[in-house]
């Protein structure tokens, strides 16, 4: 803890001389609050700060309700960081200067978040009120689904044909022709198999059969089929998701649903055929439709759009709360109520029970928790429609292509990290809450010049997006989680100009590894500099600049596979190239952990 309070210190310091503030007060109260609260007052704590900064950017003013963690002087102006803050409000009235300095919005936030996504558990306390959480939200979804009119749901419906019946008819086809692929996911499975076990799994639910038979989706064909192996779960055998916490914030947990092997291995073709026809839907002219205007693996569109909106107020960015957690299984069956094959292999390969921890086995209202393949763009569709029928809703008329087509480039969806125009924002964020969905208004954004999408931040057109610190710092030589995470954090610290703050990083890490400095592209755990690297010696075959470092080395576990069950891993590759890795049959999952060993490599 003294260490992390050590680098908070460091960091102000260097904040400080950005923007030519004291920071001797602020680094004194770090101290006296961390030695009163603990590491809560980093990680919980210092946090809201950023978050009533940006109220009061988004607002034009602040004061000291805006504040209630931190004392404020006798003007309501908070003490703490309080010379900062004077170069972004004036003193006196709280309103927002003129022009607020760029370098003291982006420190403010730098110290403020730095802690506040750390990889450290929880309180029990605290995990148990996030899984109270998750059967509050199944409650509300349950009474959602009773309060939506028969009106909003037949203009949901008809939304859904104009948005996505090319779409879906395309993915409907393919489930009807049985040209689906199915594929195993890397994670964890709620029966609990890794690796390449799982190309011998045992368990096949029945209601599976009609569209993904036993006998060719566990099996190469049905020439192997091996009924003793086969075990087909009625409907009331079948095995639950597993929720279980995740490390997010110190504050709250991250709920995830682990999926039972055969519903990912099916889920997983699904998303596939469905995320392919999104992505070859095209218009009449031949243009981008619908793909332009969700994503599902490139973030930095939203971030452009966030930058773009920041600069000239035309676009909100919104975020809701527990997004995946409040989509309603009632949701996805109007979403697919005409395309009837599409819809029975969803709803077969759809977890219906859930066992969360201090409350049992628990029916499930929500469509899927994260976890389930089908959850990301099931859910992108679904807010797609309700954007749409809030904008249509204030435009008091039916959307037509010619509409939608102007709409391209001004709304994106990308999972919950939505991004609408600003004139629409109030009657988008209305129709969401309409269908039970909570827009989070401290992370939503359209009146002032900030805006956060995608893990990127901006002010007027300038990124202000922060450097987090995502482990402890290292204490020994062996702590190869917080070494490599610490490489990473001082490597990010310099790039953004935090170089005192870096330089203590390189002492602190110097001690322990050899630290040479070293390109991006190099294998080796160093330092980037603009200065150039280290080398000790050049490649006598590849003539490559040599340096000793320390390079990570990471374990496959032992996952033996052969016979059938190893041929039907390669009908299932994609691809025509041979498989990367020629071991694939030997060892295959996740490494169980990572180690750091110290070699001569390339430093470019």
């Amino acid at each position: 803890m003294k260490s992390l309070m050590s680098l908070a210190q460091e960091s102000l310091k260097d904040l400080g001389d950005w923007c030519g503030v004291s920071t001797i007060f602020d680094c004194k109260t770090i101290e006296d609050r961390v030695e009163a609260e603990g590491i809560s007052f980093l990680t919980i704590t210092l946090p809201s700060y950023s978050s009533s900064l940006e109220k009061g950017l988004e607002n034009g003013k602040v004061d000291a309700q805006l504040f209630p963690a931190f004392k404020s002087d006798r003007g309501g102006f908070p003490q703490f960081l309080g010379g900062f803050l004077g170069l972004v409000f004036d003193r006196t009235s709280g309103l927002l200067l003129d022009s607020p300095s760029i370098d003291a919005i982006f420190s403010i936030r730098q110290i403020s978040l730095m802690f506040g996504k750390i990889y450290l558990p929880c309180t029990p306390k605290r995990e148990r009120a996030a899984f109270s959480k998750f059967i509050e939200n199944e409650k509300q979804v349950r009474e959602n689904d009773i309060l939506l009119s028969p009106s909003l749901k037949a203009d949901f419906s008809r939304m859904s044909s104009f948005l996505w019946g090319s779409v879906l008819t395309i993915a409907d086809q393919k489930v009807f022709d049985g040209d689906i692929v199915p594929k195993h996911g890397p994670g964890s499975t709620a029966d609990r198999l890794i690796g390449n076990d799982k190309y011998s799994q045992t368990e096949w639910p029945r209601r599976l059969e009609n569209y993904f038979p036993e006998g060719e989706y566990m099996f190469p064909n049905w020439r192997h089929y091996d009924a003793t192996r086969s075990n087909l779960l009625e409907p009331g055998q079948e095995r639950p998701v597993r929720v279980v916490s995740v490390p997010k914030t110190l504050k709250t947990p991250r709920i995830i649903a682990i999926e039972p092997t055969a519903m990912q291995y099916v889920q997983q073709a699904l998303k596939e055929v469905i995320c392919d026809a999104i992505q070859s839907d095209k218009d009449f002219s031949g243009e981008n439709r619908m793909n332009s205007v969700v994503g599902f693996d490139d973030q930095e569109v939203n971030q452009s759009l966030a930058h773009e909106g920041s600069l000239d107020s035309s676009l909100a960015t919104l975020d809701l709360s527990d997004a995946s957690d409040r989509v309603s299984n009632e949701h996805v069956r109007l979403l697919l109520k005409n395309h009837p094959h599409l819809n029975s292999a969803v709803d077969a390969c759809r977890s219906r029970k859930a066992h969360v921890p201090g409350f049992g086995v628990k029916r499930l209202a929500k469509f899927a928790s994260m976890g389930s393949a089908l959850t990301f763009p099931m859910e992108a569709m679904i807010f797609t429609i309700v954007i749409f029928m809030g904008i249509q809703s204030q435009l008091n008329r039916r959307l037509t292509n010619k509409d939608l087509k102007s709409f391209v480039g001004r709304v994106r969806v990308y999972g919950d990290d939505i991004i609408v125009p600003v004139e629409f924002a109030e009657s988008v964020v209305s129709m969401l809450h309409a269908f039970g969905y909570v827009v989070n208004t401290g992370k939503s954004f359209w009146t002032g010049k900030f805006r956060e999408s995608c893990g990127k931040e901006y002010y007027a057109g300038h990124d202000v997006s922060v450097v987090r610190v995502r482990q402890k710092l290292p204490a020994q030589r062996t702590d190869a989680k917080e070494i490599i995470s610490t490489v990473s954090l001082r490597n990010q610290l310099y790039e953004r100009g935090l170089w005192k703050v870096a330089k203590s990083l390189d002492e602190l890490l110097g001690r322990m590894i050899p630290f040479p400095a070293v390109n991006p592209e190099s294998p080796i755990l160093g330092r980037r500099s603009f200065l150039g690297y280290d080398t000790e010696r050049v490649c006598s075959s590849l003539h490559r600049p040599l340096v000793k470092g320390m390079v990570v080395s990471s374990i496959i576990p032992e996952s033996p596979l052969d016979g059938y069950d190893a041929l039907m891993k390669w009908f299932l590759k994609r691809g025509d190239m041979p498989f990367a890795d020629r071991t694939h049959l030997e060892r295959s999952g996740r490494p169980l952990a990572v180690r750091i060993k110290q070699r001569l490599a390339s430093a470019v």
